[in-house]
């Protein structure tokens, strides 16, 4: 099995539209089109699974820079997932920031705290 990554997809592009235009180039065993979590929406970019590695090489070297739904497509071969690579934990899909820090009441007495605001 050889994976293709396709990117710079329309978001209006579908399985069957990968299949169509990547099945003269071999046996196709799957075709993934990724969303995204929060809003279900396509993410512009999908996989491509061949039954041989010689078919994936065929359509990567055939189907690179052609444009499909007016949008020309990026294809390459798949890299697999780095296991080292952490993921993602806060905020939102493009990873974000962490969550702000929540501070509580200042420390010292009011008597305090009014003279720090006189002062400045």
């Amino acid at each position: 099995m050889s994976k293709v990554f396709v990117g710079n997809l329309a978001l209006s592009a579908t399985k069957q539209d990968l299949e169509g235009l990547f099945a003269v180039h071999g046996v196709i065993l799957d075709v993934s089109l990724p969303v995204d979590r929060d809003s279900g929406r396509p993410r512009g970019f999908g996989f491509v699974t061949f039954d041989s590695a010689e078919s994936a090489t065929a359509a990567i070297q055939q189907l690179d820079g052609v444009e499909l739904l007016g949008r020309n497509l990026r294809v390459n071969a798949a890299e697999a997932k780095r296991p080292d690579q952490p993921r993602r934990h806060f905020g939102d899909s493009r990873g974000g920031a962490p969550p702000p820090r929540t501070f509580s009441r200042p420390k010292g007495s009011r008597r305090g705290l009014r003279g720090r605001k006189r002062s400045l």
